[in-house]
């Protein structure tokens, strides 16, 4: 046991308060391992089929001042600390189709395992054949008493088919070993908390654990008492959400064709109720690499809420003429930016837990795609865009790296986090010239 959770311990035995508390403390400066240091956070979103490439990307060049295209537009609030990377392409190849390599090598950067799952291509496939980036980082911060966390990483899941193919998943502990994001947010409430509350009557862990929590406050320093009281407010607002903005059980269950789940008109709840776990789960420390992935490659979603009756998927494959079809599409992908921008709202409006500034001063957003254009099932021009200030990339920019392998910016990504030792990552024929340069 390290000496970090000891000392907890010893203090809740010492107070003859329950373990119950314990999720409450992780974040507190007092009873750190260390000396608090600077924390660097990365949140990995993903929307899967594409986008409209003429109403996604800027030119190059500096934002500030300027007009965003229609689909980034949600993000304008954030036009400083916005960064897009384009020409940034997924370079893998081997077995499977244009979605299954898409989502199953996005962040591992290296060839699926051959299988017999088959797409749309002569060649099926299996799982990804490497461990992801967010794992590669997970085992680096894990490694060291100074950046371990609780869970290590944390994986959300939006209306994720509730299947296990290639489609479906993204992250990966290693070769054959995908993950399976926690698309409920009464599932991922009870991992971070200890607990499954009863949908019908809520009863409160505060309430449960009110009376201990004030006898640990009573011998905390004062800042530590602030920050115990904003994680409590945090969990007092997520169980108000719990108890009344979900009546029936959000999990996706796949009916007449793929992706097309019965819960779909609850994505926008669901979204909001996993950003605002997601946020408490980065104030408490208990991560600091987190995943969110909204719907699978091959995403059907029907956005209805905003005018759109097709599936998400259905219009990604009409032609670039067909306006309407484009139109709609750019609506959807600005629905995904307005849930990027609302997350990003929650972590400025977060304070640094022992630290200055806000939460989005230490977490940097990376919001990707499978595929760069749906129609063409190009892998080239993948989206990039990253919102905040955790990996102290410059911001307010578009950059351009035409034809540059997305393991460069895999590399990049976990240099920023402190793991300047990996030299390569994923297949190394595309890393020879390291991490991309210039995004410092």
């Amino acid at each position: 046991m390290s000496r970090m959770s000891l000392s907890r311990r010893d203090l809740l035995r010492r107070l003859g308060v329950s373990s119950a508390v314990l999720p409450f403390l992780g974040n507190l400066p007092s009873l750190a391992a260390a000396a608090p240091a600077t924390k660097r956070r990365l949140v990995i979103v993903f929307s899967p089929d594409g986008v409209v490439k003429r109403n996604f990307w800027p030119e190059a060049g500096p934002l500030n001042g300027r007009s965003l295209p229609p689909i980034l537009a949600p993000l304008a609030p954030f036009q400083d600390r916005l960064l897009t990377l384009k020409g940034v392409n997924n370079k893998v190849r081997g077995d499977g189709d244009d979605h299954m390599r898409g989502m199953g090598c996005l962040l591992t950067g290296i060839e699926l395992f051959p299988g017999n799952i088959q797409g749309g291509s002569a060649s099926p496939a299996g799982w990804a054949s490497g461990l992801s980036i967010d794992q590669e980082l997970r085992r680096h911060l894990q490694s060291s008493p100074a950046t371990a966390t609780r869970f290590g990483s944390l994986e959300f899941g939006v209306l994720v088919p509730n299947r296990a193919d290639t489609w479906t998943r993204m992250v990966y502990a290693g070769p054959n070993k995908p993950v399976t994001p926690v698309d409920d947010p009464y599932e991922m409430f009870a991992r971070l908390y200890g607990e499954m509350k009863d949908r019908e009557s809520m009863r409160s862990i505060l309430d449960e654990i009110h009376e201990d929590l004030a006898r640990v406050a009573a011998v905390l320093p004062a800042e530590d008492r602030r920050i115990l009281e904003d994680h409590a407010a945090l969990v007092r607002g997520l169980e108000r959400d719990l108890a009344t903005e979900l009546p029936t059980a959000p999990h996706a269950v796949p009916v007449l064709e793929s992706g097309v789940v019965e819960q779909n008109d609850q994505m926008p709840r669901i979204s909001r109720m996993q950003v605002e776990l997601l946020v408490s789960a980065l104030a408490a420390d208990f991560t600091r690499v987190a995943t969110l992935q909204y719907t699978n490659s091959v995403g059907q979603a029907h956005m209805r809420w905003i005018g759109v009756d097709e599936g998400q998927h259905e219009l990604s494959h009409e032609p670039n003429s067909n306006e309407a079809a484009q139109e709609k599409l750019t609506r959807i992908n600005a629905w995904y930016a307005g849930e990027i921008a609302h997350l990003a709202r929650r972590l400025a409006e977060t304070p640094e837990p022992g630290g200055h500034g806000s939460l989005l001063d230490h977490t940097t957003i990376l919001w990707t795609n499978e595929l760069g254009e749906g129609n063409s099932h190009s892998q080239n021009d993948i989206p990039w865009v990253l919102v905040g200030d955790g990996l102290g990339f410059v911001s307010g920019r578009a950059v351009e790296y035409p034809g540059a392998p997305h393991n460069r910016l895999l590399l990049a990504l976990a240099h920023a986090l402190g793991h300047t030792g990996l030299e390569r990552f994923g297949n190394p024929d595309y890393c020879g010239d390291g991490p991309l340069s210039g995004l410092a």
